[in-house]
């Protein structure tokens, strides 16, 4: 089991940036992030297949978010930040760090993941 502690959630504008972190206990063969809006099913955001070579790992990206956000891994602090930019209201949900057992693909669904974090509030105002 690893540990997921997410931070850096907030309240701004449509078009600003804003930057999550998660925190975790160890690196997992799949992480990422997933956010659940009100009355909506929880969705995966961006996600990252951290079992490749030289720590030179593939990310993944939902089509609503590809080109704003941009997801990073830090090996070495174990930190994994989703980087928000061009914010819109649709964007408004929470945010989940979420980890897998096992390797992933450019698809990445609820079931496969073992371990989730509490979650960050991400709010945008149009």
């Amino acid at each position: 089991q690893v540990h997921l502690v997410e931070s850096g959630g907030g309240s701004v504008e449509a078009g600003r940036s804003l930057r999550v972190s998660c925190a975790a206990s160890g690196i997992r063969p799949c992480m990422g992030w997933f956010r659940q809006a009100p009355g909506m099913e929880r969705e995966v955001v961006a996600h990252i297949n951290t079992m490749t070579d030289s720590r030179r790992y593939v990310a993944y990206y939902a089509a609503s978010v590809k080109g704003r956000f941009s997801i990073s891994l830090d090996y070495d602090q174990n930190t994994l930040d989703l980087q928000m930019n061009n914010l819109r209201h649709d964007d408004t949900a929470k945010y989940y760090c979420a980890a897998s057992q096992s390797a992933c693909d450019r698809h990445l669904r609820e079931w496969q993941i073992a371990d989730w974090g509490q979650g960050t509030q991400v709010t945008v105002s149009s």
